[in-house]
């Protein structure tokens, strides 16, 4: 509509142009010598009575230019309509694009928050459930439940979690030798014959108690510590130093650490024990082993531990830097490892609790990332042989006394489905474990060797 108006206008200048022309200008026509027609415009002056030699030329191309000029402009005109209907076009294609796009999303994302509001109601019916489970709990006498101070978590912040974890694929050896049923009162030492399922006692509530150590004492020494405390370490951190001590079982289920002590050494993993009243770990990134004493806080001995593997060389299969895994049994203190020599097979060594030093080793044919955890008891290795399987075996035992290994077949659950740590305690007859985040037990039986 536009257009036209504007064309209507532009007529009507150009005719209001050629009327003035030919008002103020006469024609007249004549022939040359040549028989040819010639024009001739006059134009009266106002100001001159003649104009000799003028012509109306001038102002007929001026009228021409500006015709042309107003052509070239209503063609630009018309090409600039043009293109902005095309623009606009493009413009409304790409919004709808974008508003179909934008709908897509939005289902996308509502499918997304149902199905996250469908996991949230069974995650909240399974805790409903789990609320309404009885619980066994240890009742204390009046006094000490006055007495009860709450206390901060051992749950402290160490920064980013720098740990290591391998997965690794675990094949169970099958048995070759079952161990034969009876001898339920057998009290002395003996081959295990049975694990029991597991008994949860405390559960860690951040990423820094996903594996570490817990136990207590089976020979403690010393007015301070009893053989009810018990000790706990975070092993997940960069530096880790801190060891908390508990009065008894029902402090630590609670929570509530009687004293937290600092370790001289930075701890590797989750290979330390406690024996005769004295931690002994591995320091960090070394084969330095280092027995701290309880009562004087303070580094009594450390030693290499010789031709060991260490920071990640001949760790479990679940990884985790357990190349060097220290226990205690009825028979002493005890390094299991390996070495470059022997090519990756459990190196088992008895050590002194005092120096630290080397009694004696033996050599196993069983490869150390094949199994998932290892412990001894009355003299024996035990292998575990999955750390994320829920019905495993102790799929292995060798007997320092005859220097023979062989296959066996122990059930062994894995409840929580990431077993990183299992040690034996022989006053308790109990194997304490760190499976994903909780603390457990399990009992034993053993039975003389067939």
């Amino acid at each position: 509509m536009r257009l036209q108006v504007f064309f209507l206008c532009l007529s009507c200048l150009t005719l209001s142009s050629l009327s003035q022309a030919q008002d103020q200008a006469s024609l007249h026509r004549s022939n040359d010598h040549a028989g040819r027609c010639h024009y001739t415009f006059s134009v009266a002056s106002p100001e001159e009575s003649s104009c000799p030699g003028g012509s109306t030329k001038p102002e007929i191309d001026g009228v021409l230019s500006r015709l042309t000029l107003l052509e070239a402009l209503v063609s630009r005109l018309i090409a600039g309509v043009d293109g902005g209907q095309e623009g606009l076009q493009d413009a409304y294609s790409q919004v709808t694009g974008e508003k179909n796009q934008l709908q897509q999303d939005k289902e996308r994302l509502n499918r997304q928050v149902q199905e996250l509001q469908r996991r949230l109601d069974e995650l909240s019916q399974e805790a409903e459930s789990l609320r309404q489970k009885p619980c066994q709990q240890t009742h204390t006498s009046e006094g000490s439940q006055r007495d009860s101070r709450p206390a901060s978590d051992p749950a402290y912040d160490f920064g980013d979690g720098a740990y290591q974890e391998m997965k690794a694929e675990v094949t169970e050896v099958p048995a070759s030798h079952l161990i034969p049923e009876g001898n339920h009162n057998f009290t002395g030492c003996g081959e295990l014959q049975s694990v029991g399922d597991p008994e949860l006692h405390r559960k860690a509530d951040s990423i820094t108690g996903k594996y570490g150590v817990w136990l207590q004492d089976p020979e403690p020494l010393g007015p301070l510590y009893s053989n009810k405390t018990v000790w706990r370490i975070d092993t997940v951190g960069k530096d880790v130093r801190q060891l908390f001590a508990y009065e008894d079982m029902v402090q630590f289920s609670r929570g509530f650490p009687m004293k937290v002590l600092v370790l001289p050494e930075p701890v590797e993993s989750t290979g330390a024990t406690m024996y005769r009243g004295s931690l002994y770990y591995q320091r960090k990134r070394s084969r330095t082993l280092i027995r701290y004493d309880l009562a004087s806080e303070s580094l009594a001995s450390r030693l290499d531990l010789p031709h060991a593997g260490f920071h990640g060389q001949h760790p479990y299969s679940w990884g985790g830097y357990t190349d060097i895994d220290l226990a205690a049994d009825e028979q002493g203190l005890w390094a299991i490892y390996s070495t470059s020599k022997a090519k990756g097979a459990i190196v088992i060594s008895q050590l002194d609790p005092e120096s630290l030093e080397v009694k004696k080793s033996w050599e196993t044919n069983i490869r150390k990332n094949t199994v998932a955890n290892a412990f001894m008891v009355c003299g024996r290795l035990y292998t575990v042989a999955s750390y994320t399987a829920a019905n495993t075996t102790v799929n292995y035992v060798f007997d320092t006394s005859t220097g023979v290994g062989r296959s066996v077949a122990v059930p062994f659950k894995n409840k929580y489905r990431y077993n990183s740590m299992v040690d034996y305690n022989h006053a308790q007859r109990k194997l304490y474990a760190w499976d994903n985040f909780h603390m457990i037990t399990y009992d034993i039986r053993l039975g003389r060797a067939s």
